[in-house]
């Protein structure tokens, strides 16, 4: 027994050295740098750390980097840290409603206070690979290849403003959709493409800036949320009035104690927002095909960041403390009442980390799905079994539970495999028993 223990050592300290090998690849191909990581798979890097349960960008990226690009792997990686983190107390809520704006959109009402903001998106793009992005020759937002700005004089724009990309202007009459315009940057070695957004009414009076290295800018002000509207006028419940029910006790906290079930909508909300994305993304999707049909509109997706403060306990008042990139959304749900209660629609709310817009509108979807018992819908689909999606969301523990089937379970199938054996045997003695009877009766 000794020897095989240390058999087994020594092969999972050779596995471990060929993952380090093949993690490296060929090393005639540069390296891959965190900060490579960071800047370029910053999509990956921002669901690590909304289903990590644990911001902190550098740390995720290593994580993608050494999990090799598995990204439930890395989010297994920085849970695993997180534990080891002491916790000296809790930040006070975020007040998104002040979230500097890099990208806002409404399905609900075309017109909205400050426009639609499209920011980075691939919505409109038409999916088709992009072959310059194997050259490095990739183009900037005017159409020309990126390094061809350094070589050439600043180009005037009809405003005067050198470097400028001519933006295209619409209508005014369209309403207050905002355009978005990149341009290159003089020099020699790294020419960084940034966005600026810029509302049409604006668009001909305020030439388009060229953006410097750092961030993707992000509006200085802050935008009234799309839900206000329909709460003013008393269509939609505040959410003071939908938490009315709820307990007067600080919020429960899943990572301090076990999931008991019923679970508050807090504690579902926290599920939720560690949850795996591919698992929201299925149950919003089977509430679309009627199971459990909440029929919803994109009230409104925002992103952006927000300030985190923290009260002291020697100073007593609040201190920001960082801004926190953030993807909050709210969907507007039709409800037909009862009870007494007028019709009105409902609300479901998603929240992630960093740019994680998928996650956020599948999580609103599932929040909905799961308020169905509260108002007295039929249970008619999983996304509103509150055990089944809250026990199933948690990849890195499903990751954890299904994957432990690849370890060794010699004994336990040793005992199956006595257990078959000797059913078989004794299903045969009955069945030669039967047959010698059968002879001598025909005997």
């Amino acid at each position: 027994m000794y020897v095989a223990v240390k058999g087994g050592e020594k092969a999972i300290n050779a596995a471990h050295k060929l993952l380090a090998q093949v993690r490296r690849g060929d090393t005639a191909v540069p390296e891959l740098g965190v900060d490579q990581i960071m800047e370029q798979l910053s999509l990956s890097v921002d669901r690590v750390m909304a289903e990590g349960a644990l911001y902190a960008p550098e740390l995720a990226a290593l994580a993608v980097k050494q999990a090799r690009g598995d990204l439930v792997e890395a989010v297994f990686l920085l849970r695993a840290f997180r534990t080891t983190l002491s916790r000296f107390g809790s930040s006070l809520p975020v007040n998104t409603a002040a979230m500097r704006i890099r990208r806002r959109i409404s399905a609900t009402y075309k017109d909205i206070p400050g426009g639609q903001v499209l920011g980075h998106t691939f919505d409109y793009t038409h999916r088709l690979l992009d072959a310059s992005l194997l050259t490095g020759a990739a183009r900037d937002f005017c159409g020309s290849a990126a390094g061809q700005a350094s070589q050439e004089s600043p180009q005037e724009s009809p405003q005067g403003n050198p470097q400028a990309c001519p933006a295209q202007t619409g209508s005014a009459q369209t309403g207050p959709a905002l355009m978005n315009a990149a341009q290159t940057g003089a020099a020699q070695s790294n020419v960084a493409t940034r966005a600026a957004q810029v509302t049409v009414a604006q668009a001909a009076a305020a030439p388009v800036q060229v953006m410097p290295d750092g961030p993707l800018p992000e509006s200085p002000r802050s935008y009234a949320k799309v839900m206000d509207f329909l709460e003013k006028e008393g269509l939609l419940p505040t959410p003071a009035e939908e938490d009315a029910n709820a307990p007067a006790a600080a919020p429960t906290d899943i990572t301090r104690g076990a999931l008991t079930l019923p679970a508050g909508r807090d504690a579902r909300l926290q599920n939720l927002a560690r949850g795996d994305e591919g698992l929201m993304l299925a149950l919003a999707y089977s509430t679309q095909r009627g199971y459990g049909s909440t029929h919803p509109f994109a009230g409104e997706i925002r992103m952006g960041s927000v300030e985190v403060s923290f009260v002291p306990e020697e100073l007593g008042f609040a201190v920001v403390v960082a801004r926190l990139p953030l993807t909050e959304c709210e969907t507007v749900n039709k409800f037909h009442g009862g009870n007494g209660v007028k019709p009105c629609f409902t609300r479901g709310y998603g929240l992630s980390f960093g740019e994680n817009e998928r996650k956020a509108l599948s999580m609103a979807l599932v929040d909905r799905a799961l308020q169905s018992a509260d108002y007295d819908e039929p249970i008619k689909g999983p996304a509103q079994d509150e055990e089944f999606v809250l026990s199933h969301s948690d990849n890195v523990e499903a990751s954890g539970f299904v994957q432990h089937l690849k370890l060794p379970h010699y004994v336990d199938f040793q005992a199956e495999l006595a257990l078959v054996r000797g059913m078989r045997r004794a299903m045969e003695d009955t069945d030669a028993a039967a047959n010698g009877a059968g002879e001598g009766e025909r005997q």
